[in-house]
């Protein structure tokens, strides 16, 4: 087994996860409530997908740390308030601009910050640009792999969770893909999903 990805029972987890053609990349779907029970040894990396109820993963935190001291790689995505269920992570909100490209003002400017990083491997700063929920601060632990402006879009961390690892992301292309909406992010997945699963 390789990666396992959470399904938070939505349209746009289904969309993403379950259809073509990012199915291919997911050995395994967990449904949030079935997860304190699933057998997880045999997984390399486990996804949580965009906009999965971070009330209904703060229970699991302890569950999510020992995997990833076990060994796996936990990969949190946007809207999943990481900063909500794990500690040391800061995580500023901002005012999302949904319509920037249409409005005529000015975007985000996404800066691919570890280009050799094999997560990031295909990946262009297009794909990573659509709009802002927040961004990331660091600590010394946790590696920047795409910046923005006053702080980060995704980080790794390889050290707090040793010999595990955490990737966390503000960007949500799950909810978008999912959605029929904004190319960018299908374009994101397309680059990150394969990286992953060979990273693993």
């Amino acid at each position: 087994m390789t990666i396992a990805a959470v399904d938070g029972g939505t349209y746009f987890h289904h969309h993403t996860l379950s259809e073509p053609p990012f199915s291919t990349f997911i050995d395994r779907l967990i449904y949030i409530r079935d997860l304190p029970f699933a057998d997880l040894s045999d997984c390399r990396a486990l996804l949580l997908p965009c906009r999965l109820n971070a009330h209904l993963i703060a229970p699991l935190a302890d569950l999510l740390k020992d995997y990833m001291r076990g060994g796996g790689t936990l990969v949190a995505m946007g809207e999943t308030f990481p900063d909500r269920w794990l500690s040391g992570i800061s995580f500023t909100p901002c005012e999302t601009n949904f319509w920037w490209w249409i409005e005529g003002t000015r975007g985000p400017a996404p800066k691919i910050a570890a280009p050799q990083h094999p997560l990031l491997a295909g990946m262009t700063e297009a794909a990573a640009t659509w709009h802002l929920h927040g961004h990331f601060h660091l600590t010394d632990a946790q590696q920047p792999l795409i910046d923005e402006g006053p702080g980060t879009l995704m980080f790794e961390d390889v050290e707090t969770y040793a010999p595990g690892r955490l990737v966390a992301m503000t960007l949500d292309p799950c909810y978008h893909h999912g959605s029929n909406f904004m190319p960018a992010t299908t374009e994101f997945l397309t680059a990150f999903l394969p990286a992953l699963k060979a990273s693993v």
